[in-house]
């Protein structure tokens, strides 16, 4: 009978959690590898970046987007909005391939970033930038 009462237990504290929690969630860091930042036409950047350690692409997308946030901030632009993030994972490396637009006033559309906001966010979560 006890068996089935630690299933039950074990059962309900997981039915409690995330059923897909980020590294911040497990308060994991994962091995942050760089980012290769490419100006593709004007206000367009194109931002590569790799990390080994990730558990799901929203911890890669993060990556990408503080990469474009500081990125932003180095062009003296407040703002970015995301335009398109590509995942994928081989070996154990997680390799992202984002891109963003940046501009000095807030754009148009829905996944809109303000850079300063962003940048302060992924410092205190030990997010590096470009």
């Amino acid at each position: 009978m006890r068996p089935l009462v630690m299933i039950l237990v074990a059962a309900t504290v997981a039915a409690c959690g995330p059923t897909n929690p980020t590294v911040d969630q497990l308060g994991l860091v994962p091995d942050y590898l760089g980012v290769q930042t490419r100006l593709l036409d004007g206000d367009l950047a194109n931002f590569l970046v790799e990390a080994r350690g990730a558990l799901k692409p929203g911890d890669v997308e993060n990556y990408a987007e503080c990469a474009a946030a500081q990125y932003a901030l180095i062009r003296g632009y407040g703002f970015a909005r995301h335009v398109r993030t590509n995942v994928h994972e081989r070996g154990g490396i997680w390799r992202g391939d984002a891109v963003y637009t940046i501009s000095p006033a807030l754009p148009r559309g829905v996944r809109t970033i303000d850079a300063e906001v962003v940048v302060a966010r992924c410092r205190e979560r030990g997010i590096p930038t470009v």
